[in-house]
């Protein structure tokens, strides 16, 4: 299972982001280890940030995305994709555990 946790930063030791789509940083995991850190591309600039960090997730081949909260239309995508979200405040790595 691939699980992305929004992230203010790089690392493990890192916030989750309060707002899936305006994140910086979505840190990727697989079996509780961290394999990939995507860059949010999305986040600055006018609407549609969620809508296109969703399908960017989503063509990684995730199955479950947390955050400290999603959008509505964030939300109907994820649930389009069969992709999980779970909302979650506190540092990445605890929500893993």
């Amino acid at each position: 299972m691939r699980i992305a946790v929004a992230s203010l930063g790089e690392s493990e030791d890192s916030e989750i982001s309060n707002v899936a789509g305006r994140a910086p940083f979505y840190l990727v995991f697989e079996e509780g280890k961290l394999v990939d850190t995507l860059k949010n591309l999305f986040r600055f600039g006018g609407g549609g940030s969620g809508t296109s960090i969703a399908k960017m997730l989503s063509d990684n081949k995730i199955d479950k995305v947390i955050a400290g909260k999603f959008g509505p239309n964030v939300e109907a995508f994820f649930k389009e994709k069969n992709i999980q979200i779970i909302e979650k405040k506190g540092k990445v790595k605890d929500v893993l555990q």
